[in-house]
């Protein structure tokens, strides 16, 4: 992605979460916009339609220049490597919150390594949901969620002993076979003697129909531990994984599946 892109994307970004802002300051206080709210209101989104085409117009550049393998007019393309790193160009955890914290807030700029990859998307709020991008919040860069999910597989982890699935859907129903060897029904085995007949058994199968849900920790950190990334990438990606190790062995034990 050129350099052009994201802070046209940036751009974009800013003036989405200064309209939802007017939206929801009336919402909080239980009325309509004022006048000048929808003038205001009005003008961002001309902004916001603006940059939503600079940005197609970027956007198809790029692709045409890709397309015919030629330089662009000030000089050969130049592509941030910070895309193929698996930490997005951050050097710690604790450095990714504290740029994920400092974009939430009024007036500051959204740090373009959030922006790699085209997730143009502000930082998690109480209005977050999937059917807008901006309330998505921001992408775990790979590097630090895997290292969080391997911690998350200690030694006292039940989840390496359980069968995996993977779907396509948030859904599914499957049979399922809650016998045990030892028990008195379903698949057994038996000692047979020479020419003797084999004991047929069989499968006591059930179906079960699942939804998939987050396994989520949400932890809120004070101004003190935000400002220190080293105190971040020792502490919360260690407690985080023990919560979450700890809820999952309890539902693999006493839950529904």
């Amino acid at each position: 992605m050129s350099k052009q892109l994201r802070e046209l994307q940036a751009r974009k970004t800013t003036l989405v979460k200064e309209a939802r802002g007017l939206t929801d300051l009336a919402a909080s206080e239980s009325r309509d916009l004022t006048d000048d709210e929808v003038t205001a209101f009005d003008a961002l989104r001309a902004r916001i339609d603006a940059a939503s085409a600079a940005i197609d117009r970027e956007a198809a550049l790029i692709a045409d220049e890709a397309r015919i393998g030629v330089d662009h007019v000030i000089g050969p393309i130049v592509t941030d490597n910070r895309e193929a790193d698996p930490r997005r160009g951050f050097g710690s955890v604790g450095e990714f919150m504290q740029a994920v914290y400092q974009a939430d807030k009024p007036g500051q700029s959204i740090d373009a390594r959030l922006l790699l990859g085209g997730i143009g998307a502000a930082a998690p709020s109480n209005y977050g949901n999937e059917a807008v991008g901006q309330d998505g919040g921001f992408l775990v860069p790979p590097q630090f969620s895997q290292e969080i999910f391997r911690l998350s597989l200690g030694e006292d982890s039940l989840l390496p002993l359980t069968d995996n699935v993977e779907i396509s859907g948030n859904s599914m129903a499957f049979p399922k076979d809650e016998t045990t060897p030892w028990g008195t029904n379903g698949i057994r085995a038996y000692w047979q003697g020479e020419a003797a007949s084999g004991t047929p058994t069989k499968p006591v199968l059930g179906l079960a129909t699942l939804r998939l849900k987050k396994l989520m920790a949400l932890v809120p950190t004070t101004d003190e531990l935000l400002d220190d990334a080293n105190a971040l990438t020792s502490y919360l990606p260690e407690k985080v994984a023990v919560s979450i190790r700890w809820k999952a062995n309890e539902s693999i034990l006493f839950g529904a599946g």
